[in-house]
């Protein structure tokens, strides 16, 4: 898993309940710990890492939520770029992109989509025992 990336200069990794709040915790630790790196609060890389955690920690507990099963967040930061992984439990569900935008009156099925509009890469990868869901986006 962590083969594919370059040594990163900062790493944050963190298990979190599968819940809706252990999601929304998700996306406030990110971005405490993107501005500790010097990623401020507020600019646009924080705020699109926000909405990719955001994303990519709502689909890990709608779609790959074990009960009883936890899911981790981890952050890397290495030059030129960060990188966002979310991992869970369920290794047979991976998300894939719609070949057309859902309809306008559906509330799901745009997620992917903001994560492959916003990231300058995308991927899955298999774990022992489920996946790893991750984007990268460049540093500026």
């Amino acid at each position: 898993m962590k083969a594919e990336t370059a040594t990163p200069t900062a790493e944050f990794t963190q298990r979190l309940s599968a819940t809706r709040r252990g999601a929304r915790l998700a996306r406030h630790l990110a971005v405490h710990r993107l501005d500790a790196w010097g990623i401020p609060y507020d600019s646009e890389l924080s705020d699109t890492a926000a909405l990719i955690v955001a994303e990519l920690a709502a689909n890990a507990v709608t779609h790959g939520r074990v009960p009883g099963r936890d899911f981790e967040l981890c952050l890397l930061l290495s030059a030129p770029k960060l990188r966002i992984e979310v991992s869970d439990t369920r290794g047979e569900r991976v998300p894939t992109t719609p070949a057309t935008p859902p309809p306008a009156d559906t509330e799901t099925g745009r997620g992917v989509l903001l994560v492959v509009a916003l990231a300058t890469a995308w991927g899955v990868t298999d774990r022992m025992v489920g996946k790893t869901v991750w984007a990268e986006l460049a540093l500026r």
